[in-house]
């Protein structure tokens, strides 16, 4: 069955750097679309980026453009997101999310956590400030 395990989070201060790791498998990793989601305690769960592995597309929420960098190894099944200049407001946990979808179908609402089929444990960023 599919199956997805985040890693990479910890405590950084603002300004810092982490990189978070997905691990997946059951399925085939090209064939997905995957996405990063984050969820702050007492927030609704908020997508970060996604990417369209059939075109290789990438896609990141206002928020953190220009900050967060998505990406791929398809030898590996991993999918990581490089965290630059972070803020005490990207304090959350991370989730990795995966859905059989290609672009096309999911453009539109890719932000929206129900898009998505699949998802990991989560792995924690808090950001002092």
């Amino acid at each position: 069955q599919v199956q997805l395990v985040e890693s990479g989070g910890g405590s950084v201060q603002a300004g810092g750097s982490l990189r978070l790791s997905c691990a997946a498998s059951g399925y085939t990793f090209s064939h997905y679309s995957m996405g990063w989601f984050r969820q702050a305690p007492g927030k609704e769960r908020e997508g970060v980026s996604v990417i369209y592995l059939d075109n290789g597309n990438t896609y990141y929420a206002d928020s953190v453009n220009g900050r967060f960098t998505m990406s791929e190894d398809n030898a590996k099944n991993t999918l990581y997101l490089k965290m630059n200049s972070l803020k005490h407001e990207d304090t959350a946990m991370y989730y990795c999310e995966a859905v059989g979808l290609q672009e096309w179908a999911i453009a539109a609402r890719w932000m929206r956590p129900a898009t998505f089929d699949y998802w990991g444990q989560g792995t924690q960023v808090t950001v002092s400030s």
